[in-house]
């Protein structure tokens, strides 16, 4: 029985070592790079022709430039990715990590200084244009290339990734190249900057300008690794103090470009972390039935300053019980060295609404009342004619020595512009051969008065000038 155990252990052993190494083959098969390889010296000379920028790719930056600034400026995404798909600006950033992954040092220079003179040639061309554009505000395309965030770091390693894996196999007509150009977005923080520069905002400058370093830091990292992953062959030189010499310049180029990005993705992942500690704490905390967050404002700070959570409450107040209790269960979402600010509407500015109605009552009444007085303020200065066709029939069955009658009702003014009484002017015309003393002048001004409910009567005959009241 021993002994069929003793033969047993070792053919599971073999059959279990056996299955590991099928295991490793099938991975090894299935992810290894070996497979439609370019060769070192094919890659090198496509790299070194990316990197150059004279004649055909100083054009093409110019006009990509001035595209991705009309996309930026007219708010439209799809001129923007145009423009990531004709720039030529990714060739000297993956110059600067291949030349650093095989120790070309030449190679180095020149794609640092094509890409300082691509830096610049954009900029200017960028901010030549929004300095002659009518348009001038800053729409959402422009304010999302200003706030760099982890995303931006991961999207740009791993496009970086992907792009140089391409740019080794010997077939580079597939699509990873383009969208690449699209993912890592190289060409908007340039012109997002030169806008900055065009409109004297040094914020959007500073923005854009750290998202296109952190592009171009982690697109050449991308790079160093692929590279070094492949293990390309290291230029060497025949003279080993030289070569000693340009390894340790090029070690410090590295560590001076890849430092501070570390320094500042270290930051980045900060600050998301944060972020998202403090919308699962307000989210979790601040759930009360009558009072809602509508306003949330996030400040990280590293060192001794705290960090800041500022939010804005609307509803009920709450008691400074309550908001103890909430800064209490801070140090349970991991936000120690934080500052919870709370805006909230105190007692005092409460609404009061039945005073707010009472107010509204009196207002109206008072603007109901100083319509009735100019109502009647109206009626008292309106002139109007009176009904002379009914009091003309009426004046001839009275008398028959009147020829025609005038009557017309207006206002007396002083000579300092006060209004009076309403005076009624009556101008009669006799019949022709009749004396004007044949017309009874008191009858007739006591009928008006009567008639017309006039007090002031002016009466004037045609032919005698006198009047009578």
């Amino acid at each position: 029985m021993e002994q069929k155990d003793l033969v047993k252990k070792p053919t599971e052993a073999a059959a279990g070592s056996r299955w590991h190494e099928e295991l490793k083959t099938f991975l090894r098969g299935r992810f290894s790079l070996e497979d439609d390889k370019a060769d070192r010296e094919e890659v090198v000379q496509v790299i070194s022709k990316g990197v150059e920028f004279r004649g055909v790719n100083l054009w093409v930056l110019i006009f990509a430039t001035l595209t991705a600034s009309l996309g930026l400026n007219v708010n439209s995404a799809a001129v923007i990715i145009g423009a990531m798909l004709i720039s030529p600006i990714m060739g000297p950033i993956m110059g600067v990590g291949f030349s650093l992954g095989v120790n070309d040092f030449e190679l180095l220079k020149k794609s640092l200084r094509n890409l300082s003179l691509m830096f610049i040639v954009a900029i200017t061309t960028s901010t030549l244009y929004f300095l002659l554009t009518p348009i001038s505000s800053a729409q959402s395309e422009l304010l999302a290339r200003t706030m760099p965030t982890t995303y931006d770091v991961l999207i740009a390693l791993t496009g970086g990734l992907a792009g140089m894996v391409a740019l080794t196999r010997t077939d580079r007509n597939s699509t990873v190249i383009p969208g690449v150009a699209i993912a890592t977005a190289l060409i908007p923080p340039l012109c997002t900057a030169g806008f900055g520069i065009a409109t004297g905002q040094l914020k959007f400058f500073l923005g854009a300008f750290y998202l296109f370093f952190i592009n171009s830091v982690f697109i050449a990292l991308a790079t160093y690794i692929i590279v070094r992953f492949l293990k390309y062959e290291k230029k060497t030189f025949i003279d080993p103090i030289r070569e000693r010499n340009v390894k340790r310049l090029m070690m410090v180029i590295t560590l001076l470009t890849f430092i501070p990005s570390v320094i500042v993705g270290i930051h980045i992942v900060k600050v998301s972390i944060f972020e998202a500690i403090t919308d699962k704490y307000v989210a979790q905390v601040f759930n009360f039935p009558h009072t809602r967050v509508i306003e949330c404002n996030k400040t990280f700070n590293s060192g001794k300053t705290p960090s800041q959570i500022e939010l804005v409450l609307i509803g009920e107040s709450l008691s400074e019980e309550t908001i103890e209790n909430t800064r209490a269960q801070m140090e349970g979402f991991g936000l120690r060295n934080t500052e919870l600010i709370i805006r909230q509407a105190s007692t005092a500015d409460k609404i009061d609404f039945k005073s707010l109605q009472d107010s509204y009552v009196e207002l109206i009444d008072e603007k109901n009342n100083k319509i009735k007085e100019m109502t009647s303020l109206l009626k008292r200065y309106k002139v109007t004619n009176v009904e002379v066709n009914d009091i003309s029939r009426e004046v001839g069955a009275i008398t028959n020595n009147i020829k025609s009658i005038s009557l017309m009702k207006g206002i007396t003014f002083d000579v300092k512009g006060n209004p009076g009484d309403t005076t009624l002017v009556c101008v009669v015309m006799p019949v022709k051969g009749s004396a004007n003393s044949e017309i009874d002048r008191e009858t007739l001004i006591r009928w008006l008065r009567a008639r017309t409910k006039v007090d002031n009567v002016k009466l004037f005959v045609e032919g005698n000038p006198e009047s009578t009241k």
